[in-house]
């Protein structure tokens, strides 16, 4: 992973325009080919991005650049689509590059791994004629907690946590954006699915066409004892 601190501007074109005026950033380059650009602000959240496949090319600023104090220019392209992000450089504060090696993955917690365990053992919980695919489906950008099919035989990803937050909609996502790449599985539904999920998280998964699912945990794992229910 490359880090840079530097003055810079940023310019993204493609789906959409944005422009982020100069100012002391973070630029993050991944091994995976994703760019990131931080503020010191607004928590894991980046100001602007390319996700990957993506290729980064370090230009010589023009004339009129350097003239503008401009000392480098990045540009980073989408493989697959016109997405286009330009950076320039005014100031390099620190540049560093550090290989990280493979990553072990994010290890859950029990009940957010029991969960998961237990939702791909009992899938019909999603609802009648649902079927199992595989746990841990592989992405590049890290593993989808269940891939299922519904029963017309389309793909879902599903994500599993304990308390569902705006972030676990993000990162649902993010699987389903790369999911929908491969036109075996393509199109993808999202399964949010938590024991609790948050109404801000609902909205945006709905929002995104997203399916929320409450897991009733002892249910599932065979405690839930509906003599003992006052309602």
């Amino acid at each position: 992973m490359r880090v840079v601190i530097a003055s810079c501007s940023v310019d993204y074109s493609g789906r959409l325009d944005a422009h982020l005026p100069r100012a002391t950033r973070l630029i993050m380059v991944k091994a995976d080919g994703s760019v990131l650009v931080h503020s010191d602000g607004g928590s894991y959240k980046p100001l602007n991005w390319m996700s990957p496949p993506a290729r980064l090319a370090e230009l010589e600023p023009d004339h009129d650049a350097r003239e503008a104090g401009v000392v480098a220019l990045w540009e980073v392209r989408a493989a697959k689509t016109e997405d286009r992000l330009v950076i320039r450089l005014f100031e390099v504060v620190s540049d560093s590059s550090v290989d990280l090696g493979a990553d072990p993955g994010l290890t859950k917690d029990g009940v957010e791994a029991h969960l998961q365990e237990l939702l791909a053992e009992q899938i019909e919980v999603l609802g009648p004629g649902y079927r199992l695919v595989r746990r841990e489906h592989p992405t590049p950008i890290g593993p989808v907690d269940i891939l299922a099919r519904d029963p017309q035989g389309a793909a879902v990803a599903v994500e599993v946590k304990r308390v569902g937050g705006i972030d676990g909609v993000e990162q649902l996502t993010r699987y389903l954006d790369m999911l929908n790449r491969d036109p075996l599985l393509s199109p993808v539904q999202g399964v949010f699915a938590a024991q609790q999920i948050k109404p801000q998280a609902r909205v945006l998964a709905e929002d995104r066409g997203i399916r929320c699912v409450v897991l009733d945990y002892d249910a599932m794992r065979g405690m839930d004892d509906p003599g003992s229910r006052l309602f």
